[in-house]
């Protein structure tokens, strides 16, 4: 009897922390990043050095790339920047090997990372590793609706998650 009670209350602890999390059919949906991103908000990009395609309308960011957009940080080894013809503003950055993402109290890792300022979403691929304090959910795919402060995580996606209190 004091084995199923014990049982109960563990699960019910357990059901409780996850409340953060909701599932879908097509994956797992967290919240991520608890700052009110501005996607218009301008992009400061620092770098160990910088190359500019003129004729295709890039820039290609190496060495220790920082990126800033208010509360938002990426950083990785490489960024491709890419231009909008129109407004001659940034429409797409494209991070690769290796790319930390931190939202506030949130970080996400993965191989690379693609950020569409247009429609404010950054889809990170390979190994991602999302925490959140003392939560952690890995996954193949995510993409972050800045906008919505939602992310969801896709393939193979596993969690782990701790009780409040251990």
């Amino acid at each position: 009897m004091r084995s199923s009670v014990f049982i109960t209350r563990v699960l019910s602890i357990a059901l409780l922390s996850m409340l953060p999390f909701l599932a879908s059919a097509q994956g797992f949906e967290v919240a991520f990043g608890d700052v009110q991103q501005d996607p218009d908000t301008p992009v400061e990009v620092t770098a160990d050095s910088l190359s500019v395609n003129q004729k295709d309308g890039s820039a290609t960011f190496t060495g220790n790339v920082l990126i800033g957009q208010g509360e938002m940080r990426i950083s990785a080894p490489v960024v491709d920047v890419f231009y909008n013809e129109d407004t001659s503003g940034i429409s797409k950055l494209i991070a690769r090997g290796g790319v930390t993402v931190v939202s506030g109290e949130d970080a996400a890792e993965s191989d690379d990372a693609e950020y569409d300022l247009d429609n404010g979403m950054i889809r990170m691929s390979g190994n991602v590793l999302l925490t959140q304090g003392d939560n952690t959910v890995s996954s193949d795919n995510m993409v972050f609706d800045i906008d919505a402060g939602t992310a969801q995580m896709t393939g193979r996606v596993k969690t782990i998650l701790r009780p409040e209190g251990n």
